[in-house]
């Protein structure tokens, strides 16, 4: 079993920033590649970035390249998302979540998820 939380999530202008945590306990972190989705009001949830076990590859979706990067700390047992260049369409909220799956970008192959956290983007 793994218990995860996120936090960081907030109201921030277009054009800034925020940094997303998600930490994990029980079972071994590391033994987990993580990922991050979102759900926006009335939309279902899509993959936004995930990060493989020990952090040497990452993906992420088409909409998010280059303005947000996901890292994880094996030895905190937490992954982040830093956000960037954050636009009004990506207010969401945010969900992390472990598998043992290969396959990152599917939502359906996450074991374990967070309770998400709000981030709204005002233009």
């Amino acid at each position: 079993q793994v218990q995860l939380v996120e936090s960081g999530g907030g109201l921030v202008q277009a054009g800034g920033s925020l940094r997303l945590s998600c930490a994990a306990s029980g079972r071994s972190f590391s033994s987990y590649a993580m990922g991050w989705f979102r759900q926006a009001p009335g939309k279902e949830r899509e993959f936004v970035s995930a990060i493989t076990r020990s952090g040497a590859t990452t993906y992420y979706s088409d909409s998010v390249k280059g303005r947000l990067t996901i890292s994880r700390d094996n030895a905190k047992n937490t992954v982040y998302l830093q956000m960037h260049s954050l636009k009004p369409e990506d207010t969401a909220v945010y969900y992390c979540a472990a598998t043992s799956s290969y396959l990152l970008r599917a939502l359906d192959e996450y074991d374990y998820w967070g309770q998400g956290t709000q981030v709204t983007i005002s233009s």
